[in-house]
């Protein structure tokens, strides 16, 4: 069973790490931090919609997705990673002719992520926030645009040839169980922020 997971894995790689033209810029933004401010800020507003404007609540709710934000990252790259050890495609000796990489702009070498790729970061941070503000938005479209989100930056991780699929699928569920988790503990403790 492990050896045709393994397979299937590189098998999904290698059709997703197909480069396609403009591709690379569109990718390697989607991955970064910077080109999402204006999502983060949409959040932050509907949140505090979401929360009656008022402060306390709010206040909960961010000390709870920094928690999650940090939590899903400490995990998956502090405890995961290391523990399990799996090569990134970047670094794996039987892909090594076989992985499409970009070259960031200015920069001269080619972009090849941490020396462990399993669990994805990017797709734990992503689905973290992704479940638990869109659990607190009400679900429904939310937590599925939301989900489309966190699948659209885990899919630029495999194309930039850091990840494979199985490090994002491991990535979200991280992340999916964490932001439902801390959801259910910002409900006890300030309830539902949908007005009826």
């Amino acid at each position: 069973m492990e050896e045709f997971l393994i397979n299937l894995d590189f098998g999904l790689f290698k059709i997703l790490n197909t480069h396609w033209a403009g591709g690379d810029q569109i990718m390697w933004a989607i991955s970064g931090t910077w080109w999402w401010i204006p999502l983060y800020l949409l959040l932050l507003w509907e949140l505090w919609k979401a929360s009656s404007k008022e402060w306390d609540r709010m206040l909960v709710r961010m000390l709870l997705l920094v928690l999650c934000i940090t939590g899903t990252d400490m995990i998956s790259a502090r405890v995961i990673k290391p523990g399990v050890q799996r090569f990134r495609p970047s670094h794996s000796i039987e892909l090594k002719n076989d992985v499409n990489l970009i070259i960031p702009p200015g920069k001269s070498e080619p972009y090849v992520g941490g020396r462990f790729g399993f669990v994805s970061s990017h797709a734990a941070n992503c689905a973290g926030v992704a479940v638990f503000i869109g659990l607190l938005l009400g679900g429904g479209t939310w937590l599925w645009a939301l989900l489309g989100w966190a699948l659209l930056v885990g899919y630029s991780r495999i194309y930039l040839g850091v990840h494979f699929p199985l490090d994002i699928a491991g990535g979200m569920i991280l992340g999916g169980f964490i932001g439902y988790l801390l959801w259910r503990v910002q409900h006890k403790l300030v309830g539902n922020p949908i007005q009826t």
